[in-house]
Protein backbone atom coordinates (compact mmCIF):
# COMPACT_ATOMS: atom_id res chain seq x y z
CA UNK A 1 0.00 0.00 0.00
CA UNK A 2 1.42 3.25 -1.35
CA UNK A 3 0.84 6.63 1.08
CA UNK A 4 -0.13 9.61 -0.07
CA UNK A 5 2.31 12.47 1.08
CA UNK A 6 0.45 15.50 -0.34
CA UNK A 7 -3.41 17.11 -1.63
CA UNK A 8 -1.58 16.97 -4.91
CA UNK A 9 -0.40 13.25 -4.81
CA UNK A 10 -3.96 12.29 -3.97
CA UNK A 11 -5.67 14.19 -6.63
CA UNK A 12 -3.58 12.97 -9.08
CA UNK A 13 -3.99 9.25 -7.21
CA UNK A 14 -7.79 9.38 -8.05
CA UNK A 15 -7.89 10.65 -11.29
CA UNK A 16 -6.60 7.16 -12.29
CA UNK A 17 -8.88 5.26 -15.11
CA UNK A 18 -9.19 1.85 -12.97
CA UNK A 19 -10.81 1.77 -9.28
CA UNK A 20 -8.33 2.57 -6.35
CA UNK A 21 -9.11 1.79 -2.56
CA UNK A 22 -7.41 4.48 -0.73
CA UNK A 23 -7.74 3.89 3.52
CA UNK A 24 -7.90 7.44 5.41
CA UNK A 25 -6.18 6.33 8.74
CA UNK A 26 -4.46 8.40 11.60
CA UNK A 27 -1.60 6.81 14.07
CA UNK A 28 -3.34 7.57 17.40
CA UNK A 29 -6.19 5.43 15.82
CA UNK A 30 -6.87 2.16 17.76
CA UNK A 31 -9.32 1.15 15.38
CA UNK A 32 -6.94 1.84 12.76
CA UNK A 33 -4.47 -0.67 14.33
CA UNK A 34 -7.09 -3.20 14.27
CA UNK A 35 -7.64 -2.67 10.58
CA UNK A 36 -3.48 -2.70 9.87
CA UNK A 37 -3.29 -6.40 11.64
CA UNK A 38 -6.04 -7.85 8.85
CA UNK A 39 -5.86 -5.27 5.66
CA UNK A 40 -3.13 -7.47 4.26
CA UNK A 41 -5.66 -10.64 3.82
CA UNK A 42 -7.51 -8.17 2.01
CA UNK A 43 -5.22 -6.46 -0.46
CA UNK A 44 -4.03 -9.63 -1.38
CA UNK A 45 -7.90 -11.04 -2.36
CA UNK A 46 -8.50 -7.42 -4.28
CA UNK A 47 -4.57 -7.01 -5.69
CA UNK A 48 -5.75 -6.38 -9.32
CA UNK A 49 -6.35 -2.88 -7.42
CA UNK A 50 -3.84 -0.30 -6.40
CA UNK A 51 -4.07 0.39 -2.68
CA UNK A 52 -3.18 3.92 -1.06
CA UNK A 53 -3.41 5.00 1.98
CA UNK A 54 -3.54 8.85 3.50
CA UNK A 55 -2.86 9.62 6.90
CA UNK A 56 -5.94 12.55 7.66
CA UNK A 57 -4.11 14.33 10.28
CA UNK A 58 -0.57 15.07 7.71
CA UNK A 59 -2.73 15.36 4.68
CA UNK A 60 -4.85 18.58 5.69
CA UNK A 61 -7.66 19.04 3.98
CA UNK A 62 -8.55 15.65 2.26
CA UNK A 63 -10.36 14.21 4.58
CA UNK A 64 -12.93 17.07 5.41
CA UNK A 65 -13.54 17.36 1.48
CA UNK A 66 -14.53 13.81 0.91
CA UNK A 67 -16.83 13.35 3.96
CA UNK A 68 -14.53 11.16 5.96
CA UNK A 69 -15.80 11.75 9.62
CA UNK A 70 -14.73 8.65 11.13
CA UNK A 71 -11.27 6.51 10.91
CA UNK A 72 -10.16 4.35 9.49
CA UNK A 73 -12.49 4.87 6.42
CA UNK A 74 -11.97 2.89 3.11
CA UNK A 75 -13.20 4.85 0.32
CA UNK A 76 -12.67 3.98 -3.81
CA UNK A 77 -12.34 6.54 -6.60
CA UNK A 78 -11.99 6.73 -10.28
CA UNK A 79 -11.67 9.60 -12.76
CA UNK A 80 -11.45 11.93 -9.78
CA UNK A 81 -14.99 10.51 -7.88
CA UNK A 82 -15.46 9.48 -5.14
CA UNK A 83 -17.71 5.75 -5.98
CA UNK A 84 -18.14 4.19 -2.17
CA UNK A 85 -17.04 5.07 1.20
CA UNK A 86 -17.13 2.50 3.88
CA UNK A 87 -16.96 4.14 7.24
CA UNK A 88 -15.55 3.52 10.35
CA UNK A 89 -18.10 1.86 12.07
CA UNK A 90 -17.76 -0.80 9.76
CA UNK A 91 -14.51 -1.72 9.19
CA UNK A 92 -13.89 -4.06 11.92
CA UNK A 93 -13.15 -7.18 10.50
CA UNK A 94 -11.74 -8.51 7.39
CA UNK A 95 -15.35 -10.05 6.36
CA UNK A 96 -17.11 -6.74 6.25
CA UNK A 97 -14.09 -5.25 4.46
CA UNK A 98 -14.17 -7.86 1.61
CA UNK A 99 -17.83 -7.97 1.44
CA UNK A 100 -17.97 -3.96 0.71
CA UNK A 101 -15.38 -4.26 -1.60
CA UNK A 102 -16.82 -7.45 -3.66
CA UNK A 103 -20.03 -5.13 -3.83
CA UNK A 104 -18.83 -1.85 -5.29
CA UNK A 105 -16.56 -3.66 -7.28
CA UNK A 106 -17.57 -6.94 -8.00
Amino acid sequence: MEAIQTVEQFNEVIQSDEPVIVKFYADWCPDCKVLNMFIGDVIKEFNNYKWYEVNSDEVEGVAEKHQVMGIPSILIFQNGEKLAHQHSAYTKSPESVSEFLQQQLG
